[in-house]
């Protein structure tokens, strides 16, 4: 049996207890134990690599939605260098769901929309939208078409 002892000023006993407690928070943090019930389904799906129309539908699925299997529509988007009041509430929305749409001014994007049949009113006309810079989900949104209809995030009311 060894004993091995060792005198350690109390400054760097103190910096080593506070890193160790630091890592041992973003570990937990990264593994998902702090995430609420919301946010646990989509994190099983990265944002990236979404390369195929089978990412875009996995990725929606992560978040609750059942979506028909082809999207509607696909179109080319910039996004402009400079936003106007509309643009600056979407954005925002964007911005809430952890996306940062201002890294991507002047850049193309497109937009996969799919058609959502599991809304959790049974509201039909429900879209949801994907944002694709480079197979990366930069940005999405599930809205309806009726009039007077509603845009949101990604997760599912509740």
């Amino acid at each position: 049996m060894f004993i091995w002892t060792a005198r350690l000023p109390r400054k760097r006993v103190a910096a080593g207890v506070i890193a160790a407690a630091f890592l041992c928070g973003a570990a937990l943090t990264a593994g998902g134990f702090f995430r609420g019930r919301d946010t646990e389904a989509s994190a099983a799906v990265s944002p990236k690599g979404v390369r195929t129309n089978e990412d875009r539908v996995a990725y929606l699925a992560s978040y609750g939605w059942t979506v028909t299997p082809d999207p509607v529509s696909v179109e080319e988007l910039v996004i402009p260098e400079e936003f106007d009041d509309t643009y600056t509430q979407y954005v925002d929305l964007q911005a809430s769901q952890g996306f940062d749409l201002t890294r991507y001014c002047g850049k193309r994007v497109k937009r996969y929309t799919y058609t959502v049949t599991n809304y959790p009113s049974g509201e039909s006309g429900v879209l949801a939208g994907l944002l694709i810079y480079r197979n990366t989900v930069i940005g999405g949104d599930v809205l309806s078409t009726d009039l007077g209809g509603f845009i949101h995030g990604l997760a599912r009311p509740g």
